[in-house]
């Protein structure tokens, strides 16, 4: 099935200024600045008035997802620089008094199940963690390194060979731009 062309527009909000070079998009807002390179040679990219336009020409389906997909990046750069993206994780620990602390750009979970070596999470850089009491805060412009550095930390106290029904210590994620996951 193909289309004739296919075009897209991003409006711009307000206070966020946005640049398109080549297929690098710039946006700032007020808490600071993000940037995507897009390389897909059939789709289009630029910026006209207070709008960014994705376009193709003699498009297919796969032009028409892709499309959809740069979109929702863009978007995603628009809504990180304009209120930052906030994960909470939860500290649960039932069997062993589990202590998480940050070190460098690392979190470190002490004396998780008893072991005597911590697990080690790697924080992205752009990502700032705060550990309030049993929760641990995540906040940052790119959506994608706050989701990463939520996911390391959820990684690094996976529990292999054990039951789950039984031990369920670790760090979950337990609300993601302030919605709550279940």
């Amino acid at each position: 099935m193909r289309f004739k062309e296919l075009k897209q527009e991003i409006e711009i909000p307000y206070g966020i200024e946005a640049s398109v070079e080549d297929n690098l998009i710039k946006i700032k807002g007020q808490k600071g600045e993000n940037h995507r390179a897009f390389h897909y040679p059939k789709i289009k990219i630029f910026k006209q008035d207070n709008k960014i336009i994705l376009s193709a020409k003699n498009a297919t389906k796969k032009e028409k997802t892709m499309m959809g997909t740069i979109n929702s990046h863009i978007n995603n750069l628009i809504k990180g620089v304009d209120r930052a993206f906030i994960y909470k994780l939860k500290i649960c620990s039932g069997h062993f008094p589990m202590k998480v602390v940050i070190e460098g750009n690392n979190v470190l979970i002490n004396n998780f199940l008893g072991e005597k070596i911590p697990r080690k999470a790697k924080i992205i850089p752009g990502v700032k963690v705060k550990i309030e009491g049993s929760e641990i805060l995540l906040e940052g412009i790119d959506k994608e390194s706050v989701a990463q550095t939520s996911a390391n930390i959820e990684l690094a106290t996976r529990i292999t060979n054990r039951d789950r029904r039984i031990f369920q210590d670790g760090c979950y994620i337990i609300s993601k731009d302030g919605k709550e996951i279940n």
